[in-house]
Parts: C-alpha cells; structure tokens; sequence
C-alpha cells in the first residue's frame, strides 16, 4: 500500500489511517517508484542540497554576469549593502534566493526544485531557515521530503510548468513547497503545513510568465527573492494558527484553472507583459544581434 499523491486531504487521510509523519509516504512513494531504500533517498536528497548551497555560495562569491548583461553580480551587492530593510536574516534569505538563481542564468549548476527557472526560492529559504534555527541536515532533508510530496500533488492537479500554467506554476509551485518544508522543520502540524502551501498559492496566483528575450533571467531572478519572502511569510501566518480559508485542494484548483484561461503570451513566450515592452523587445533585439555574431563561420 502506498499514496499515490492526488490530492493534500488523502495525503493526510493516510498519514492518519498509518500514523505516519508527513514526509514518510514520500519516502514509500519513492521506494515504490524507483527501488531506492530510504538511506539511498536520503543521501541523494542530502547531496541534492549540497548542490542548492555550492549554488549559493558560486552565486555570493564568484561573477554573476550573464551573456545579455541583464544579470550582474546582483546577489553580492544586496548582500553587501549596508541597509537591512528588516533585518540581517531578511538580507540573508533574499541575497542566498537570488545567488543561486543567477547562478542558473549565469550556465551554472543548481537544482531543478521544482523548476531552473524557480531554482533559487528552496535554497534561499532552506539554507536560512537551518542557518537561523541551527536545524540538523536530518530535518532539512525531511522539509525536502515533504516539499516533494508538495509538488507531486501540484503536478498532477495543475502544472510547475511556466510554459503551460505561467509563473505561478514555476515560482508559486516553489515558493509554496519552500513555505510548507519550513512549517513542518519547524514542528508545525499537517493543517499549519498545508495551510501554508495554500497561503502561499493564494499570494501567487495569476503570476504570468513573461521572460525578457526569452531568458530566465528578468523578472526571473528577482522573482525568486520576492517568493522566498511570500513563503517565510505564509509560514509565520500559518504557524500561528491561522488558515487558508480556501482548502490547499481547492487553491490547486484555482491555479490550474487560472492557468488553462491564460493567454499564450502569458506562458514563457517572451511575447507579453515585460518582455513586450520597448525596451524588454531592444534588448531582446540586442541579444538576437548578439548570438546572431557569435555563430561560427561557415
């Protein structure tokens, strides 16, 4: 017997029926997918945040400028600056967001959670919050587990895909597994857990998916930083107690169907929002000339 993942209230009917933590029929469903014992999954999802924290560290140390120019070090100088909006910690969760996703635009390697395109949000937040509360790799890896499950059940109900559901499916998706692995590090409950993924869909709901030139580089980088913000923030409110009033389901569901009335130039096409705007459409044009130089001469 396993879950299958369709949906967040069978998932905590069965984690009830079997007194099972949250993150352990993500570990079964695994087992039963792939043949991998849970030791094994551990140690892939462990080397897995190796990889979202090595990104951190590229992004804050080495130089972040992309081929377009549209990225510049953009992670180091928020790190650097002198003035914390909120506090250390906030500038720490937004600089780590944005390192790791300019690392991706900049051809590096990250981990694809859920997305590239959304590859800064789980590692900004995770890497903070154990930074923040001194949390042991155990219980990271037991976030991921269950952001996992997250993303499973989104998958099939609406989409993490930018090109089919626009942002809200890349960052929101993100975004809403990072703001679920906090509550549940943090000894939330499964309601506190699943109230905060559907806190956060509600935040992102309706985010198109309009990369300038086509990259996913602008507004995607920043994009990053501000859903590692909404997922701390969900957290907190769900934490407290407080629901989503819509049920996490039904937040899928609003999502898949906002997503199905999007427009095409909505859905990673470059043709709507701020890639057509006149000066995204000149530095797309500059960086059509660009690649255009670069082939290689017959």
């Amino acid at each position: 017997m396993r879950l299958e993942f369709n949906d967040f209230a069978g998932w905590k009917a069965y984690c009830e029926e079997t007194d099972k933590r949250l993150f352990e029929p993500v570990l079964e469903y695994e087992y039963y997918e792939k043949g991998r014992s849970e030791e094994v999954i551990r140690e892939g999802m462990l080397q897995a945040y190796q990889v979202m924290k090595d990104a951190i560290r590229t992004g804050l140390e080495e130089d972040m400028s992309s081929n377009s120019g549209m990225i510049s070090n953009g992670a180091k100088k928020v790190m650097s600056h002198p003035v914390s909006v909120l506090s250390p910690d906030f500038q720490k969760l937004v600089s780590r967001a944005l390192a790791a996703k300019e690392v991706n635009s900049c051809m590096g390697r990250v981990v694809a959670a859920p997305t590239a395109g959304a590859s800064g949000i789980i590692p900004g937040v995770m890497y903070t919050l154990q930074d923040i509360h001194g949390l042991s790799d155990e219980n990271i890896v037991d976030g991921l587990l269950v952001s996992a499950g997250v993303a499973l059940i989104i998958e099939r109900k609406a989409s993490l895909a930018g090109a089919v559901g626009g942002c809200q499916a890349e960052t929101g998706s993100a975004a809403a597994m990072a703001s679920g692995a906090i509550v549940h590090c943090l000894g939330g409950s499964v309601d506190d857990v699943f109230n905060a993924v559907g806190i956060t869909l509600q935040c992102m709901l309706g985010l198109v998916c309009d990369p300038v030139a086509g990259l996913v580089e602008v507004p995607c980088v920043v994009r990053n930083a501000s859903a590692a913000a909404i997922a701390n923030s969900s957290a907190q409110i769900a934490l407290a107690g407080v629901g989503s009033v819509i049920p996490v389901d039904e937040c899928v569901d609003a999502m898949a169907e906002v997503g199905e009335s999007m427009e095409t130039r909505y859905k990673e096409t470059a043709l709507g929002g701020l890639a057509a705007t006149v000066t995204g459409q000149a530095i797309s044009k500059r960086v059509l000339i660009q690649d255009i130089e670069m082939l290689p001469d017959d």
